[in-house]
């Protein structure tokens, strides 16, 4: 998907950004700031940084101002009033934590999951000149963008997974070319998704209630999981509320039926990392990232609650051993969230490790998004200059 953003109109702007301090009378060193934005399926995070005009890099470690979590922001999962009204939440309180406001904004960056389309970014980017004065520079992505973006220090190189509650494979290639897999939603069977992993797991169940699949472990894990007495329950429980992120809440259920030697859990479990890592081989493949002779060396940024290395069933694992048989050259870099506790903390995290080892990486999604911006930002300032 390409690049999408615009410097504003003169458009009716929000009354609410009139409100408070000029700049310099903020907690932005007196440049404004930038807002990046992580709106997935499950929640959306929001982080503002200081905006550097003149500067050609960010400083390290980089600040962040404030941070805010709330929830789904995708507009084909909960609709369009309340994905707005998500991101209009979740952009106002980053911006309270960071003794800032909404005139202090100088741009936007949102990678949100459900943008597939130019109609999508059309569309979240007439919620956003409703809200920001006409000087704000605003860019519209799919989620994954955002996620590479947060492996990479903003650079959009390489190939990123997301599997949480649901998945898509991201690359693009140093001439700019881009190229995705998966992420169709639950309907076109994203099946390495958490909900794709859970529905299969709900599947199992019913299939071996009536006599059609094998008898599972993961029948008395997910009734009690659920405080349901019956499979025939499930039923009802999955139609009352068939949310994508509800059904995907199951998957930890499924993964300890799978470290339990249960073969239908481990079965679904094994599936799944071979549908993910296939969506990553096909972006590959197509981008030709890893080189004439296969060997080529490009990043592979893993983000989401599926990937996480808490279990001793390692799905994210089980997936870069599957990417890296093919392609050897793949580097797996996992985002860590940010602690929420005490942001000071972060100003004592050197950001020369993200650079230095590809394993590891301090910069979560919304970050990835502000990074993101802020690049944008310098490129068009110096194709202005040259212009």
């Amino acid at each position: 998907m390409s690049n999408y953003g615009e410097c504003n109109g003169d458009l009716n702007v929000h009354e609410k950004q009139l409100e408070g301090h000029d700049l310099g009378e903020n907690g932005d060193g007196g440049n404004g700031v930038i807002l990046g934005i992580d709106g997935g399926t499950t929640s959306t995070v929001c982080v503002c940084i200081p905006f550097f005009p003149s500067s050609k890099t960010l400083p390290k470690p980089l600040p962040i101002l404030g941070r805010a979590v709330s929830g789904c922001s995708n507009h084909n999962s909960v609709g369009e009033t309340a994905a707005r009204d998500t991101l209009e939440e979740v952009m106002a309180e980053a911006l309270s934590k960071s003794g800032s406001n909404w005139s202090t904004v100088h741009a936007v960056c949102l990678g949100v999951s459900g943008v597939n389309h130019p109609t999508d970014q059309e569309r979240i980017l007439y919620w956003l000149r409703e809200i920001f004065p006409s000087h704000v520079k605003l860019y519209v992505q799919n989620d994954a963008v955002a996620a590479l973006a947060s492996g990479t220090m903003g650079k959009l190189h390489g190939c990123v997974l997301i599997a949480g509650t649901g998945c898509i494979s991201y690359g693009f290639a140093e001439d700019g070319r881009e190229a995705r897999a998966s992420g169709a939603g639950p309907v076109l069977g994203d099946w390495g998704s958490g909900y794709g992993i859970a529905a299969k797991a709900l599947t199992a169940v019913i299939r071996a209630h009536d006599g059609r699949g094998p008898q599972t472990m993961l029948t008395d894990k997910i009734l009690k999981a659920l405080r349901l007495s019956s499979p025939e329950e499930l039923i009802g429980w999955t139609y009352a509320d068939p949310s994508w992120a509800r059904i995907a809440a199951l998957v930890p259920e499924v993964v300890s039926c799978a470290e339990a030697c249960d073969q239908v859990a481990t079965k679904i479990l094994v599936d799944a990392v071979q549908d993910l890592a296939l969506s990553v081989k096909a972006v590959v493949q197509r981008l030709s990232l890893c080189g004439e002779d296969g060997n080529g060396s490009f990043p592979v940024v893993m983000v989401g609650g599926v990937l996480e290395a808490n279990r001793t069933w390692d799905i994210g694992k089980e997936v870069v051993k599957c990417i890296q048989d093919q392609f050897p050259g793949a580097h797996p870099i996992r985002p860590q969230p940010f602690p929420l506790s005490n942001l000071n903390a972060l100003n004592h995290i050197a950001i020369d490790s993200v650079i230095n080892n590809l394993k590891i990486n301090i910069v979560e999604p919304a970050v990835g998004a502000a990074l993101l911006a802020w690049n944008f930002m310098m490129k068009e300032s110096t194709e202005n200059c040259h212009s």
